[in-house]
This record gives structure tokens, sequence and C-alpha cells, in this order.
């Protein structure tokens, strides 16, 4: 759609709100495509997949969790882990820890966990098929990207106008601090999981109890690097599970 300076340019007179209407009508314009794009699958799901619920859940979910992606992907993967595990029982909590792990191994961690826990979902909900876990990763893909692009293509015309907004400013200052306290819960959520694995205070794994606190000596007294600590978690955890399959 042309600007306001392209229409003056040329001699035609515009209205005070042209460009509040164009940036409105353009809004949703993009607001339609994200609906229409967001209802189609789910069509097709309704028409020829088995357990439509299953489905429907899975979208719903993803899209809710694409939603709240702004703070990054340590602050939304403590939300995805509770409540695919302890809620929806797509996975178990040792299999959302093998997610986790595996989000680390590459850059994205988020959308490698997120694909991680719709495979598991899918697996699980069809009896072990392979074919519907696969479909459950393409789902959760599309459903986790569509959002995030409705942000950028939505957002993209006015962030010039809000980086100079000092109650915007104020906003996500606030983001900023609550992001912080999610991290710390998704820490809590990993040290629990990794220190009692059977869910019971009293069974504590002493041997993963010790090594969290090598690791923080590590890093924060001897600033080991990160990806260097990485690797010697993973042999520690190799060398750990031989030990005990012995």
């Amino acid at each position: 759609m042309a600007s306001k300076e392209a229409y003056e340019h040329r001699g035609i007179q515009v209205f005070p709100g042209f460009h509040t209407y164009s940036v409105i009508r353009r809004l949703m314009v993009q607001l339609t495509v994200f609906a229409v794009l967001w209802l189609l699958p789910l069509g097709l799901f309704y028409r020829f997949a088995p357990e439509f619920g299953f489905w429907q859940q899975l979208t719903v979910f993803f899209t809710q969790a694409a939603l709240v992606t702004f703070g990054g992907a340590y602050a939304v993967l403590p939300y995805v882990a509770q409540v695919s595990v302890e809620k929806l029982h797509w996975l178990s909590n040792l299999e959302m820890m093998d997610g986790l792990a595996l989000g680390e191994t590459t850059p994205g961690p988020l959308i490698i966990v997120l694909a991680f826990v719709g495979f598991m979902a899918g697996y699980h909900q069809f009896g072990g098929s392979t074919a519907m876990a696969g479909l459950g990763l393409v789902t959760t893909t599309y459903y986790t990207f569509l959002p995030c692009f409705l942000f950028i293509f939505a957002g993209a015309p006015i962030i010039e106008r809000t980086q100079d907004n000092p109650k915007l400013k104020q906003l996500l200052g606030l983001v900023t601090a609550a992001v912080v306290g999610v991290i710390l819960n998704l820490a809590i959520y990993l040290a629990k999981a990794i220190v009692f694995p059977k869910s019971q205070w009293s069974q504590p794994e002493y041997w993963m109890l010790a090594w969290i606190v090598v690791s923080l000596v590590a890093l924060y007294r001897f600033k080991v690097n990160m990806i260097v600590w990485i690797g010697v978690n993973a042999l520690y955890g190799l060398a750990l599970h031989l030990v005990k399959s012995i």
C-alpha cells in the first residue's frame, strides 16, 4: 500500500488519519492471514487424522507457548516442561530432561526441545508410531513458528517508534525481572529432576548433587568455559551410567 508521502507527492490530498488507517488495515490483513493459516491444518486434522482431540490440544498448547517466547527460550521452557509432563502426560520427567539436554547440544534450544516434546507426544499417543510422532514434530514446529512470524510482520513497522518510549522501557524492565525469576524456576525444575528422579525427597542422587556443586565451583570460581564444561558433563554422565550398569 502506498505511503502518505507517496500520495502527497502526486498531488493527492490525504486525510489526517491516513497513516493510522493504513496501519490498522495492514494489521487486520495480517491477522486474517494468520487465522487462516492457523485453522487450515486444524481443519485437515479434523477431517483426516485420528483422535482429533489430541491434535487440537497440541496446536493450542504450542501456540500458547509461542506467544510467550519474547522472554527467550529459558522463559518458556519451564511452562512447556511442567504442562507437558505433569498435566498432559505426553512424556515422562526423565524424557523431558533428555529433550532439554538435546536442546543444549546445538543453537536454538527452544525449537529443538519443543519439537522433541511434540515428537514424544505423538509417539506415546499412538502406541509408538514413528509416523505419527513425526507428524507431531512437524505440527509442533509449524504452530511454534506461526505466531512468531506474526510478531515480526505486525511489529516491525512500529518497532522503531517504541525504542525511545520511556514507559515502554519501564514495562520491558519489569518483563526482564520476571524472566530472571522464570529462569530460576527452570534451574530448580532441572535440579529437582536430576537430584530426586523418583520424586521422593528422602532418596536423593548424591552423585548428582555433588556434581552440581562441582559445576558451580568450576563455572563461577575458576571461570571454566561453558562449552568445555558441557562436554565434561556429558563424559561424567556417560561414566556414571556405565558404573551403574555394571
